[in-house]
Parts: structure tokens; C-alpha cells; sequence
């Protein structure tokens, strides 16, 4: 029995959803209300796109107006997806080829939630069968592998992304962190 962790198992299945013709400012309230970093854009069921803070932060530069912009107007097209039955290592390389913060999780074209970075990095500490064992009193105990950033991890199967971890400032997927003033920070964050 493979007892990998599967992408279903660590989204987030509430997502804030939109409309291309929802004003953005309203967008923005709505993902400060629901406390969401990105809104996927559907059209009926399917998706059609995301607007992440990064669009946002986008348009306060390079226009058009916020009060006068919709989500069509800002939002990303292209949408990596990801089933849910996707292995949490495999989710985590796709991310890092496709250098994404965030994978729509879809069932054909419906969304059924995202999986961001930060997911990934909760779902590498979730002990799995193989991950366990037994002590002289039967208790079941994670084994851990500490990495050189002080973040528990999992023995790599083969070479990958497995011995990654998220940056808690920038949000970089990398394999250089070190705890300082207690956050998870990469090279460049360190440097500020």
C-alpha cells in the first residue's frame, strides 16, 4: 500500500471563487475578509484564472484604476492544476518546474480547492506509515530527519525536491534555510 501523502489530503478546499466582471475592489475585500491570498476565477464551474496579491499589487502600479478594474482585468490566465490524487513530492516538483506559488486543484475542469507552497511544507511533516515506528510501549513515533535548516523532513526517495522548505518572508521554495529571530529565512531574506 503506497502511503504517500496525496494532494486531497492538504489543500484547502475553501477557496474564494470569482467572476471576470466582479469589480476588483470588491475582490480584494472579499480575500481580506475570507483571510486568502488568491481568488480562482470561474466561469460556471470551470476555471478561467486566479488573481493573486501579486496581480493586485500590480495594478496599484501599473494601472488600470483599482476602483475602476475588474478580476478580467488583472487576473493570471495560465492556471497550473494538479489532481487531488497528485502525491504531495510530485504537487511540489511541479511547483518548482513551473516556479509557481500555487496549484489549482481540479477534478477534470471544476476546482476543488489550491495547494500553495505552504501547504506542501505542512503536508512533508504529516507522518506517514512508512514514517513511523513502534516503541517498547507500542506508541507509534514519527522519525524525523532534521535538514540542514532546522525543519523536519523526510529521507528523499530519489533525487528531487523532497529536502525543500518555503521561506516564511519572500515565500521561496529553496533548500538553503536557516532560523533566524524565529522564522524559516533564505539567502537573499537573511541578507535584509
Amino acid at each position: 500500500m503506497d502511503s504517500e501523502l496525496t494532494v486531497r489530503e492538504i489543500m484547502d478546499r475553501e477557496y474564494v471563487g470569482v467572476t471576470e466582471s466582479d469589480e476588483l475592489v470588491e475582490t480584494v475585500e472579499l480575500l481580506l475578509e475570507e483571510d486568502k491570498e488568491t481568488a480562482v476565477v470561474l466561469h460556471g464551474s470551470e476555471h478561467v484564472g486566479v488573481v493573486t496579491e501579486r496581480n493586485i499589487l500590480s495594478t496599484l502600479v501599473d494601472g488600470p484604476d483599482p476602483s475602476e478594474a475588474t478580476v478580467g482585468d488583472v487576473m493570471s490566465e495560465h492556471v497550473p492544476t494538479v489532481s487531488p490524487e497528485t502525491t504531495v513530492s510530485a504537487a511540489a516538483d511541479q511547483l518548482s518546474t513551473q516556479s509557481a506559488r500555487r496549484l489549482v486543484v481540479t477534478n477534470g475542469s471544476e476546482p476543488e480547492g489550491v495547494l500553495t507552497q505552504n501547504d506542501l511544507l505542512v503536508g512533508r511533516n504529516y507522518p506517514t506509515e512508512q514514517d513511523t515506528t513502534s516503541t517498547a510501549s507500542g506508541e507509534v513515533l514519527a522519525e524525523e530527519t532534521i535538514g540542514g535548516a532546522g525543519t523536519a523532513t523526510t529521507p528523499p526517495a530519489e533525487e528531487g525536491f523532497e529536502d525543500q522548505g518555503i521561506c516564511e518572508v519572500c515565500g521561496t521554495l529553496t533548500r538553503d534555510l536557516t532560523s533566524f529571530n524565529g522564522q524559516l529565512l533564505c539567502a537573499d531574506c537573511r541578507e535584509m
